[in-house]
C-alpha cells in the first residue's frame, strides 16, 4: 500500500489546529520554519527536573565536583549524534519512525518499533507523569493545603489533560508552545542556578575519595547513565521534516544539539552542585534547604511546567511511532491512546501500587537498545549521504525501496542484536550487571561498545548483502 500524499497547503499545520499529517509524506507546498525554531524545542523538554537529579546522583555514586562535572559534559555529547539525526528529517519529510524502514525494513521496523521504542516512551510518559504529580502535590502542601485523594486525581488530570490537548493539536503548536515553556523554565531554572551556586562547595570530596580503577568505574556509570537519557532523543528528525528540503543539515543539526546540550548541561551541573551541601537521594525535598522558602513553591512548579514540556515531545513522537508500527489510525487519535496509556500507568504508580522505581531501573537498561538504535541511524546517513525518498519510503508494499528480504533488513537486525548483546555486557545497573563490567570493576562501558559494535557491523552488512546502497 502506498501513501501518496495529497497537498492541503499551509492549513495542514498551523498554530491551534489539529496537525492533519501523521507520518505521511510532507509535500514541497506545506514546508515552512527555520531550523533555529528547533532549539526551543530541545530546550523546552530538557529544561526538566530529571537532569538535576542525575547531576546529583553523580555524587552519591563518589564523585568529586570535577570528575561530577566531566561525566555531564561528556555523557551529554551524545546531543551531536541527535543532531547529526534530525539533519534527515527535511530531507526525507518524514518522521524518524518513517526514515528507520531504510534501516531495518517494512516488517523489521514494525517488529523494533513495537517491542524495543514505544515501550521506553510509554515508561519515560508514566514517569514524567508522576515526578511532575509528585511536585503538584508538594506545592499545594507547600502553600499551606492538604493534597487529599480527590486533590491529587486532579492534579494528575490537569497536567495529562495540557500535556495531551498540545500533543494532539500537533507540530506547528507545539513549535509555537516550547518557545513560551523555554522562557518561563529558563528564568526560573537561572535562579535556582543562582542560589545553588552560592551555597555550593567547591572544595567538596565525597566521604570515601575513589582512586584508580574505582574512580574510572564510577566516571564510567556517570557518563552511561547521562547519555542513555541523551540517546533516547533518537526522533529529533519528527521536529525538523516541515523545514524545507533544502535547509543546510549542519544548521538543523547545530539547533537542535545546542537545545538538548546547553540545559542538560546546566541543569546537570545545578544538580551535581546541589550535591556538595545536600543529600540528592531525595532532590525534591532536600533543595528546600538551599533556596528561600518563597522560591520553593517556585521551584516545585517549574519540575511540574518542565515534566509537561518533557512529555509533549514523548506523547507527539510516540503517536508517530504507533503509526509507523501499522495502526491504521489518525495521528491524533494515536497520541490520545498513547497519552491516555500513560496516564493509566502513572495514576497505578501513584495511586496504587508504587512501581516508579522499577519502571526506573528499566530506564537505566534502556542504554542497550538506544546506543545501537542511534549508531544504526548514523551509519545509514553515512552509507546513504544522507539521501532519502519519504514518498517511496511510505511505500510499505512488497515493491517497495524498504522491503528488503521478505520485509526486513539483515544488516539492521544484525547491528542491532549484535550491538546490543555487547552493550549488555558491558552494562552496570541497578538492574544488571554485564560480566565483562564486572570484571573490570564494575565500569560501564555499554555507551561506547554498544554503538561501536552496531556500526560496524551495520556497514560491513549493508556492504555484503546491499553493495546497491552505498556511499
Amino acid at each position: 500500500m502506498r501513501l501518496d500524499a495529497t497537498s492541503e497547503g499551509a492549513t495542514s499545520d498551523q498554530f491551534g489546529k489539529v496537525e492533519a499529517r501523521g507520518i505521511d509524506f510532507i509535500p514541497a507546498a506545506e514546508r515552512h520554519g527555520k531550523p533555529r525554531d528547533l532549539f526551543a524545542v530541545w530546550a523546552a523538554a530538557n529544561i526538566n527536573y530529571l537532569y538535576i537529579v542525575l547531576g546529583g546522583l553523580l555524587t552519591v555514586f563518589g564523585l568529586n565536583v570535577w570528575q561530577a562535572m566531566t561525566a555531564v559534559v561528556v555523557g551529554n555529547l551524545f546531543w551531536a549524534a541527535i543532531g547529526v539525526m534530525a539533519a534527515s528529517g527535511p530531507v526525507a519529510g518524514a518522521p524518524s519512525g518513517v526514515i528507520m524502514r531504510s534501516m531495518f525494513g517494512v516488517i523489521g521496523n514494525r517488529v523494533n518499533l513495537g517491542l524495543f521504542n514505544w515501550p521506553v516512551f510509554i515508561a519515560y510518559e508514566a514517569i514524567n507523569l508522576c515526578l511532575g504529580a509528585l511536585a503538584g502535590f508538594a506545592v499545594v502542601e507547600a502553600l499551606g493545603g492538604s493534597a487529599s485523594t480527590p486533590i491529587k486525581v486532579a492534579i494528575v488530570v490537569v497536567t495529562a489533560a495540557i500535556t495531551l490537548v498540545i500533543s494532539v493539536y500537533g507540530h506547528a503548536t507545539i513549535m509555537r508552545m516550547s518557545g513560551v515553556f523555554t522562557s518561563l523554565l529558563a528564568v526560573a531554572v537561572v535562579a535556582l542556578g543562582a542560589f545553588v551556586v552560592a551555597r555550593a562547595d567547591w572544595s567538596y570530596q565525597p566521604a570515601t575519595v575513589l582512586t584508580g580503577g574505582p574512580m574510572w568505574a564510577a566516571l564510567a556509570a556517570g557518563v552511561a547513565l547521562i547519555a542513555a537519557t541523551s540517546m533516547s532523543w533518537n526522533v529529533s528528525p519528527d521536529y525538523a521534516r516541515y523545514l524545507p528540503a533544502d535547509t543546510s543539515p549542519r544548521a538543523v543539526g547545530t539547533w537542535t544539539a545546542l537545545g538538548g546540550f546547553i540545559p542538560s548541561v546546566a541543569l546537570g551541573a545545578v544538580g551535581v552542585l546541589a550535591g556538595t551541601v545536600v543529600d540528592m537521594n531525595d532532590a525534591q525535598t532536600s533543595l528546600a534547604q538551599i533556596v528561600p522558602a518563597w522560591f520553593y513553591p517556585v521551584f516545585l512548579l517549574v519540575i511540574v511546567v518542565g515534566t509537561m514540556a518533557n512529555n509533549v515531545i514523548t506523547m507527539y513522537s510516540s503517536g508517530l511511532c504507533l503509526q509507523a508500527v501499522g495502526i491504521p489510525l489518525r495521528r491524533s487519535i494515536t497520541v490520545l491512546f498513547d497519552g491516555l496509556l500513560g496516564v493509566a500507568l502513572a495514576c497505578y504508580a501513584l495511586f496504587i501500587s508504587d512501581f516508579t522505581s522499577a519502571l526506573s531501573g528499566i530506564l537505566e537498561l534502556s542504554i542497550i537498545v538506544l546506543g545501537p538504535t542511534v549508531a544504526i541511524y548514523l551509519s545509514d546517513q553515512w552509507v546513504r549521504r544522507n539521501a532519502y525518498d519519504g514518498l517511496a519510503l511510505n511505500d510499505v508494499s512488497v515493491d517497495g525501496i524498504a522491503w528488503y528480504t521478505r520485509g526486513f533488513n539483515v544488516a539492521g537486525f544484525a547491528a542491532f542484536i549484535s550491538g546490543g548483546v555487547a552493550a549488555a555486557m558491558f552494562v552496570n545497573t541497578t538492574e544488571f550487571a554485564g560480566p565483562l563490567a564486572t570484571m573490570l570493576g564494575g565500569a560501564d562501558l555499554s555507551w561506547v561498545v554498544g554503538p561501536l559494535v552496531s556500526s560496524c557491523v551495520y556497514v560491513a552488512v549493508m556492504k555484503v548483502c546491499y553493495p546497491g546502497v552505498q556511499r
